[in-house]
């Protein structure tokens, strides 16, 4: 409930499940609504540093669902998207897997962030 909290003016949004996982996916889904999920663990250095990185660029993305998962509480989710090393962020797209990025590496992930969210924008203009 503390999490829930803190994070009223987040636009990150905190999986707790696999069902919840389920559920954000397939509603991103249904609004066409593009994925990045930072998958993370509260005893990785690295992982904890990019929190607040990550809060910093979904604030500048309305359009764009961003998702928090610690391995060790959603481990099914982890396992299932094969992820073997954090921080790790998934980008999604319909459900589907589009571009992964393994590491705590900040311009990198700005980079595909705006380009995957860029890419998202032009399909739905098109």
């Amino acid at each position: 409930m503390e999490d829930q909290e803190l994070q009223k003016n987040s636009r990150v949004v905190k999986v707790d499940s696999a069902e919840s996982w389920n559920f954000y996916v397939t509603q991103a889904k249904n609004q066409a609504c593009p994925i990045v999920a930072h998958f993370t663990a509260s005893w990785c250095i690295p992982s904890v540093f990019m929190n607040s990185f990550f809060e910093d660029i979904a604030s500048s993305y309305k359009d764009a669902l961003f998702l928090i998962v610690d391995v060790d509480e959603v481990k099914e989710v982890a396992r299932r998207l094969e992820v073997k090393a954090m921080p790790t962020f998934m980008f999604l797209k319909d459900g589907n897997t589009m571009d992964k990025l393994v590491g705590a590496n900040p311009d990198e992930i700005k980079k595909r962030v705006d380009g995957f969210v860029q890419s998202s924008r032009l399909v739905h203009i098109a």
